[in-house]
């Protein structure tokens, strides 16, 4: 099959289905979140595991659980509680779309919806965190589209294409992902752990199928980057967050450059380090008051 030719036959797709089961059979990974159907906790998973290997997830799920075990716990905590959590996972925004999207569930009652519009309405859920509660959780038919899932439709459906585009995978998905949970061995949730595990696999075993996507874009380097000086600035305002006055601009910038120096890198000047405190407070990380910086 072919992306010109459009999805493959009802036979080429059973056989595809047979497959993938039983390979997930043999791949099949006792994940942690894996042991629970608790929307919640699935859903803390869901947005952990986003560019994050399960390994680095692995007991920091089990952590943020103990810390806030419902949403109307996360809902509760200050927000820099949530991003003290939060650090070493990367994407500091995500802290902050879970603790605003856990302040709208407990307005509506505390728990998750599993309607997929109603899923997406919360801040930083979107299609493919929707679709792996819906599956996860409630077992309903989903469109879970995410690196492991694409690498095995591409690595079998599409062998030799270039530029696979979602809009051509999206309908494979919707096809073969079963209708409901009559089937505990070939259920939603049953069938994209079985695409996950098959996917990690053929990751560690063949060149990277998921680079013949039309979505792929290679990641770019962290240590230097912006993102890394407005992650390194955060750590700096979460350890002083227990000082009443706050940190001044001036230590704020020595901190900086210590971290700077070490790496072989230039120091942050001040009009630098003020415009990146600019840009977190903007956002939410962090405020001015009294000639200090809060978070």
């Amino acid at each position: 099959m072919t992306a010109a030719e459009g999805p493959a036959g009802e036979k080429d797709l059973a056989a595809f289905r047979s497959l993938v089961l039983e390979r997930g059979r043999e791949l099949y990974r006792d994940l942690p979140w894996r042991r629970t159907r608790d929307p919640y906790e699935i859903w803390i998973s869901e947005v952990m595991l986003q560019q994050t290997q399960t390994t680095r997830v692995d007991g920091r799920w089990q952590r943020w659980l103990e810390r806030f075990p419902t949403p109307s716990a996360l809902a509760a905590a200050e927000p820099a509680d949530v991003l003290e959590e939060w650090q070493g996972l990367g994407y500091n925004r995500r802290a902050l779309a879970l603790h605003r999207a856990a302040r709208a569930v407990t307005a509506l009652g505390g728990e998750l919806p599993a309607e997929t519009a109603a899923l997406e309405a919360l801040p930083g859920v979107g299609p493919a965190t929707a679709a792996g509660i819906r599956a996860f959780a409630f077992d309903l038919p989903s469109v879970y589209l995410e690196t492991n899932v694409r690498t095995v439709l591409l690595h079998e459906l599409f062998p030799d294409e270039e530029r696979v585009s979602d809009r051509t995978l999206v309908p494979i998905l919707r096809e073969t992902c079963p209708a409901d949970a009559s089937d505990p061995a070939d259920d939603p949730r049953a069938w994209y752990y079985a695409l996950l595990d098959y996917g990690a696999y053929l990751k560690r075993t063949v060149p990277n199928p998921s680079r013949r996507s039309a979505s792929h874009a290679r990641q770019s380097r962290f240590e230097g980057s912006h993102r890394q000086k407005r992650a390194e600035l955060l750590r700096v305002l979460l350890a002083h967050r227990g000082e009443p006055g706050g940190v001044g601009l001036s230590a704020i910038c020595e901190e900086l450059a210590s971290v700077e120096e070490k790496a072989g890198r230039r120091p942050i000047s001040a009009s630098e380090a003020e415009a990146l405190l600019g840009e977190l407070s903007r956002e939410g990380f962090c405020r001015p008051g009294d000639g200090a910086w809060h978070v």
